[in-house]
């Protein structure tokens, strides 16, 4: 288990934890007021503790819930980036996937594949981009494309939860 390095969750009051945790599931504070409300916050002092317990709330709420958290993602290389109005947590992460670096014709298929995913599943294409290229990523944007909505719905909320848990890791 990997203590957390900046903070200790058992200590907090939930104005401090949701303020500290807030932005884990992007744009969507109610995950971390909803592992402040189950209590047993001692147990939450390691980081696969925390996320075990955001990831199951996820999991468990409404489609329609999942479905907003799904939509306050920013497109991969979309407009919010190129203009910089990503979260803090989203502009590293894509800078460290080297999308910043993209040729005018990548940013180009990114816009065409956002487009082209939106309008098939009706939200953006979520990746945990850390650890990948921007090549990387085109080829998994180009793979997933072809999938199914239920697939792509769960797929999107995998990579959500997979997202939270570096993001923890960093605190």
């Amino acid at each position: 288990m990997t203590a957390f390095k900046t903070l200790k969750p058992s200590t907090l009051s939930r104005a401090a934890f949701v303020e500290a945790f807030a932005d884990i599931y992007e744009h969507s504070p109610w995950v971390a007021e909803k592992a402040y409300d189950l209590g047993q916050l001692a147990e939450l002092d390691e980081v696969e503790a925390l996320h075990q317990r955001m990831s199951d709330i996820l999991l468990s709420a409404s489609q329609t819930e999942q479905l907003a958290l799904i939509n306050a993602h920013p497109d991969l290389a979309g407009k919010a980036a190129i203009q910089g109005e990503l979260t803090e947590s989203s502009t590293n992460e894509q800078a460290g996937a080297g999308i910043h670096q993209c040729t005018a014709e990548e940013f180009a298929r990114f816009t065409e594949l956002n487009d082209a995913y939106k309008a098939k599943f009706q939200f953006p294409f979520i990746m945990a981009v850390k650890g990948s290229n921007r090549h990387q990523i085109l080829a998994a944007f180009e793979k997933r494309i072809h999938n199914d909505q239920d697939a792509e719905f769960k797929e999107a909320l995998a990579q959500i939860n997979l997202i939270a848990l570096f993001r923890l890791l960093q605190l």
